[in-house]
């Protein structure tokens, strides 16, 4: 069993950068898709990005696409999301999850952390 723990939300201002990290605690990370979804009070968990076993594939959302970059170090079982250029529709609840397909829906995703808060400011 994988328990992930995320850390590195915060507040940011418009425009600024932060990185997320997972850190995944078991055995066997590197079996394991991770993905990112966030969640703003009232709406749905959204997809926002996922990186496949190895490293090799991402996928991303188009509202991140090209902002957003997701990595991982199955060495020291971290799965990190670099976020650039921040908007305030980007503030949300960030949760990352393991799976065992690479997709983007959140039921496929059977391990979830317990979130970390992004707040960005205009």
């Amino acid at each position: 069993q994988v328990q992930l723990v995320e850390s590195g939300g915060g507040l940011v201002q418009a425009g600024g950068s932060l990185r997320l990290s997972c850190v995944a605690s078991g055995r066997r990370f590197n079996s394991f898709v991770v993905a990112w979804f966030r969640q703003v009070p009232g709406k749905e968990r959204e997809f926002t990005a996922a990186i496949d076993w190895i490293g090799d594939t991402t996928d991303y959302s188009d509202s991140v696409k090209g902002r957003f970059s997701i990595s991982r170090v199955n060495a020291k079982n971290t799965v990190y999301l670099q976020m650039n250029s921040l908007k305030s529709e980007d503030a949300a609840v960030y949760f990352c999850a393991t799976g065992r397909r690479f997709v983007a829906t959140s039921p496929d995703y059977d391990t979830w952390g317990q979130g970390t808060q992004v707040t960005v400011s205009s």
